[in-house]
């Protein structure tokens, strides 16, 4: 199973620490709260909400190097707009190791 890594904010960054650190500090300042809104609109049911939710999500998996997250972040959010939560346990799991990665 995958795991999240900082290989493509370092491609981005071209050993610029400084900016690899920024990207991580923005990663941090906003998961959080993203992840809760999309946790609240998913539990109200608010399924076109949380398909934005996971959009503005699936950017922050693409980018700590989750590749198939992001595939299975963009199938459900498609998924989501029609109201199908099948992959939701799924998506948690992919929220729940970056948040073990980001924190620890």
């Amino acid at each position: 199973m995958e795991q999240p890594n900082l290989s493509l904010i370092k491609e981005i960054a071209d050993n610029d620490t400084d900016f690899e650190k920024s990207i991580l500090d923005i990663l941090k300042r906003e998961f959080p709260d993203e992840v809760a809104l999309y946790k609240k609109n998913y539990n109200a049911k608010n399924y076109a909400e949380a398909s934005d939710d996971v959009h503005k999500l699936k950017h922050k998996i693409s980018l700590l190097g989750l590749n198939e997250g992001f595939k299975l972040a963009a199938d459900y959010e498609t998924e989501l707009k029609k109201e199908d939560t099948r992959l939701h346990n799924n998506f948690i799991e992919i929220l729940d190791k970056i948040h073990v990665y980001l924190y620890s």
